[in-house]
């Protein structure tokens, strides 16, 4: 299993062979938060957008976002 981050979250990253993609999930944090994407450059992508329309929801709806994952 891999990670990549992103303004201080961190996703667990699996390629699924039935689905032929790469699967992502936000990681350390209890709001399930998952991308998919069929190329590594397209997953960066996914998960960009997936960690910031997950803050923008949390500013939307007036809820504070969870803290990120933290790498010690």
């Amino acid at each position: 299993m891999s990670t990549m981050t992103y303004q201080g979250y961190a996703a667990r990253i699996e390629y699924s062979d039935e689905d032929v993609c790469f699967v992502g999930h936000i990681a350390g944090i209890k709001d399930v938060i998952g991308f998919h994407a069929e190329s590594v450059k397209e997953l960066r992508m996914a998960f960009e957008e997936a960690v910031d329309d997950y803050l923008a929801t949390c500013e939307k709806v007036g809820r504070s976002s969870q803290k990120p994952y933290s790498q010690s």
